[in-house]
């Protein structure tokens, strides 16, 4: 894989000088002054479809004669690298508050078309890859990642690329199965216990990367070739000599594709991954992925000192399909019982958030409930909380009613939050003629954001919690404290080392005036503003009093 140089980033998220304050008997920096640091566990993360978020070059819509007529929704629409990048420069998601985005994988697809039972179906989702070296033309080219990682990096945001080492994409017509010593195209998994959820293919015509193996194997003739047709076959198999003679691992098919995503990283110094289909994988394939991880990031670092933007490891989050935190650590297969987060894993995707949001009976709590788990079971870890996705046919809103109250619970929810693309603009997720879960996939309704004065309003609501939530680690990472039930009126408080940062939120308030104790944490005379309605405060006997038309109040103290 050809090397690329990065520009230099602006660590631009930084704030200010610091200025120190007496707090309950002991010095302490106020966090408005001092330079906030990033944690991963308080992470406002963006996930999208890259082919279906915004086109911006419509001339690389079309490759590889994919041109046969597809299902609804199940075809190529044109999404790329660069209209993200045009997102990011235009400051789409700092106004959401976003500090890092997961887009779906970018790496070259299958060419041809497979036939789900669904009708014809193009790799538009990225889940199907044919080579891992190289980026699908549809999505964009190597120079356009390194521009998009830039962009977002001078803003801030951090980069999560999506990795996939359990399957190849289908054989099509045009597309040939892996060698045998590769890939198995069967049993197919029927989910009852740890064999047979990771020794078989997730489905029909889904070749299963022999991931167990330890075995030699060798570059599969029909990548080979394909690398010659393109000029690169020396250099590539030059780098996977120096890899392996680097690190000692055996020429088994886990460890080349290890290989080929971590160059990602030390080529262009994205922040993270997410792993694909993880409990289909045997777990010490995690671990090795991350030690892999870490080892290109911290090259990365060594060679681009004035591009980094803190001193967090690699970040590795976890599909494991149905995992829930309250499961705490452990994920229970029925005869297995795996732990992710000893195998590499900073945090997993938590299944179990969009079940909470719908079924306690109240934001403390939810709140509650997810603050006792993050601060006793998850020490150092984290997990990553949705309301609706790409591959959830049962999201917590599928029929955008609750569009508000979804930004409310995910947003200033503890642990990290992940954004669905079009959930602050409601986008649909019920799309007429479609099957499966291309409904979760339409296009971006970027006309409705320009257009719609609901939208405006419900996207207006999300854009004011997220950048509430990634201007405080303590609505994220801090510790939870209801002050009052009626009104409602909570604090949250992060503290580490000389660093503390302090918010008190109200919910369900009164329209108009209202008063809200705001407990001891701000003295007598302190200014606070309403990061909602932008109202200034002062603090007079634990309490303020303000007057905006909203229900809700974000307080923190001024000149954040």
């Amino acid at each position: 894989m050809k090397k690329y140089v990065t520009l230099i980033l602006l660590s631009t998220l930084f704030i200010g000088c610091a200025e120190l304050k007496q707090n309950r008997n002991r010095e302490m920096i106020d966090a408005n002054n001092l330079k906030k640091p990033f944690l991963w566990e308080a992470a406002n993360i963006y996930f999208l479809l890259t082919d279906r978020f915004y086109n911006a070059d419509p001339l690389n819509d079309v490759n590889f004669s994919r041109t046969k007529p597809t299902a609804k929704l199940r075809g190529f629409e044109g999404g790329d690298i660069k209209g993200i990048a045009k997102k990011i420069e235009e400051g789409y998601f700092t106004d959401l508050g976003i500090n890092a985005i997961w887009f779906t994988p970018i790496v070259e697809q299958i060419h041809g078309a497979v036939d789900e039972g669904t009708g014809a179906t193009y790799a538009f989702h990225g889940y199907w890859a044919k080579d891992w070296t190289a980026l699908d033309p549809n999505f964009g080219t190597m120079a356009d990642l390194k521009n998009m990682v830039e962009l977002a990096h001078k803003k801030g945001i951090r980069i999560v690329l999506d990795g996939v080492i359990n399957h190849t994409g289908p054989v099509t017509e045009v597309d040939e199965v892996w060698p045998s010593d590769w890939v198995r195209t069967g049993p197919q998994c029927d989910y009852q216990t740890y064999e047979t959820t990771t020794a078989c293919t997730l489905v029909k015509n889904l070749p299963d990367v022999k991931t167990e193996s330890n075995a030699t194997v060798e570059i599969p003739k029909q990548l080979a070739d394909k690398w010659k047709a393109e000029g690169r076959y020396e250099q590539e198999m030059k780098e996977l000599d120096d890899f392996f003679k680097r690190t000692g691992y055996p020429r088994a098919p886990k460890y080349y594709i290890i290989k080929w995503l971590t160059d990602y990283i030390t080529e262009f110094g994205i922040d993270g991954y997410r792993a694909d289909t993880v409990k289909h994988t045997e777990e010490i394939v995690w671990g090795d992925f991350k030690n892999e991880c870490n080892y290109a990031f911290k090259f990365w670092k060594e060679n681009n000192p004035d591009k980094v933007l803190d001193a967090n490891d690699f970040y590795l989050v976890g599909e494991v399909y149905n995992y829930s935190i309250s499961g705490g650590q452990i994920f229970d297969f029925g005869d297995k019982k795996v732990n992710y987060f000893e195998n590499g894993f900073n945090s997993l995707i938590n299944f179990e958030f969009k079940w909470n949001a719908a079924q306690l009976s109240s934001y403390e709590a939810l709140f509650s409930k997810y603050n006792t788990i993050l601060n006793n079971d998850f020490k150092g870890f984290g997990v990553l909380n949705y309301i609706s996705s790409h591959d959830d046919g049962d999201p917590f809103d599928k029929e955008r009613t609750k569009t508000f109250e979804s930004a409310t619970k995910l947003l200033l929810c503890p642990g990290t939050s992940q954004v669905y693309y079009g959930d602050e603009s409601a986008r649909p997720l019920i799309i007429e003629g479609t099957v499966g879960d291309a409904t979760l996939r339409s296009n971006m309704n970027w006309n409705d954001i320009d257009n719609n004065a609901k939208t405006k309003e419900i996207l207006a609501h999300w854009q004011k919690l997220g950048k509430f939530r990634n201007n405080h680690l303590a609505v994220g990472a801090g510790i939870h404290k209801m002050i009052s039930v009626q009104p409602y009126v909570f604090q949250r408080t992060y503290l580490k080392g000389d660093f503390k940062d302090v918010v008190v939120v109200g919910l369900d308030l009164n329209l108009g005036e209202k008063q809200l104790n705001v407990g001891i944490e701000f003295v007598k005379d302190t200014i606070l503003v309403d990061a909602y309605s932008n109202t200034e405060v002062i603090v007079k006997n634990g309490m303020v009093t303000l007057n905006t038309p909203f229900s809700i109040v974000l307080l923190e103290k001024k000149n954040q």
